[in-house]
């Protein structure tokens, strides 16, 4: 609080020292926020951003996981996906904005695509980094059960697995809030982004601009404390003891 405080009073002062007519004062962004919850708009769109967020990162942790499992627990079939995931990995979400736009046209659709990229890729090498660090006597313990490969999968592999697999989806879900609004500058007419983008060519009302980046910021935040506090659940931390 007392950072916040502080950030606040030099905004404040900042604003009042270079007697700028652009940046907008905190007050000023108060009022916009306010402006923006009398109109009904703003709830619309945060709840748009977050909808695409989770159909993207949903439909990237189901296809995911099991495919991070499964090249984790067979090294061969790794080495065959693993040079084209090199490839695919390091593209920037944003560089596929054309092509999904060309594909999907105008809509919610380009958006997902655009999130089920930006966190497929963190959450697959997640799984596979966590299957790789499962230790060895879990493995024999698997095999003198007799269990299965699918079932040594499911109820040995990941649940050790686990404690990583959550950090790269809490790493994944941070770069699909970071996508949402930089596509919904540009394939969408809802959402935080659009908000962001919309005010700054709708009469330049940087007050609106800045209300709408400060939302951003606290959503993030908040999602980054949930995926922080799932991880410190008793079954999940028993595995970073381990680790540790």
């Amino acid at each position: 609080m007392l950072a916040t405080g502080a950030l606040l009073a030099l905004w404040h002062f900042s604003v009042i020292w270079t007697a700028t007519k652009v940046f907008p004062s905190p007050r000023e962004v108060e009022k916009g926020m306010e402006e923006l919850l009398r109109h009904h708009v703003l709830w619309n769109d945060i709840y748009d951003s977050l909808r695409r967020v989770a159909i993207g990162f949903g439909l990237a942790a189901i296809l995911g996981i099991p495919l991070g499992l499964i090249l984790g627990w067979y090294p061969a079939a790794n080495q065959v996906v693993n040079p084209v995931m090199q490839i695919l990995r390091p593209i920037s979400p944003i560089a596929w904005i054309p092509i999904a736009i060309i594909f999907f046209g105008i809509g919610n659709a380009a958006p997902i695509f655009l999130i089920f990229l930006g966190a497929f890729f963190p959450i697959v090498v997640s799984c596979i980094n966590g299957v790789s660090n499962v230790p060895s006597v879990f493995r024999r313990a698997g095999r003198n059960f007799g269990l299965s490969s699918p079932q040594f999968l499911a109820k040995v592999v990941f649940p050790a697995a686990l404690p990583q697999i959550l950090v790269g989806l809490r790493i994944a879900l941070g770069i699909a809030w970071l996508v949402v609004v930089a596509a919904e500058m540009i394939a969408v007419d809802s959402g935080l982004g659009y908000l962001v983008i919309d005010s700054r060519n709708s009469g330049k009302r940087y007050d609106l601009v800045v209300a709408a980046m400060l939302l951003i910021g606290v959503i993030g935040l908040v999602l980054d404390i949930g995926f922080r506090r799932l991880e410190q659940l008793r079954s999940v931390r028993w595995g970073f003891r381990h680790e540790s």
